[in-house]
């Protein structure tokens, strides 16, 4: 079996990527925002505040839990969701990074 696209790129060149995939989606970004807002909740709060179904909110809580964006915790019947805040600090560091190479360089492009 020949190597995936994903063997030419660094492991924090494919962790950056998939963390960006996961949040690249309005509704991604408004589960994203209520949950910094509330710190944690289950599905059926996000249901309620989001106009989308209880499937489709569980289908992106499934992608953002995943890529490591949000931690669930059991809790009886339901899952209590959170920000993982280590997904958000390999964030901030890479455009962090980004930023301040752009700073040094003070060049016009193009």
């Amino acid at each position: 079996m020949g190597a995936t696209k994903t063997d030419h790129f660094t492991d924090k060149q494919n962790e950056i990527a998939i963390l960006a995939k996961a949040i690249a989606h309005p509704a991604r970004v408004a589960i994203i925002d209520y949950l910094v807002k509330v710190n944690t909740c289950i599905c059926g709060d996000i249901v309620n505040e989001l106009p989308l179904a209880q499937p489709t909110v569980s289908q992106h809580l499934k992608e953002l839990k995943n890529a490591g964006i949000i931690k669930g915790n059991i809790e009886g019947n339901s899952i209590c969701y959170c920000i993982d805040e280590k997904a958000f600090l390999k964030l901030q560091s890479y455009f962090t990074g980004i930023s301040s190479k752009m700073e040094k360089k003070k060049k016009n492009c193009c």
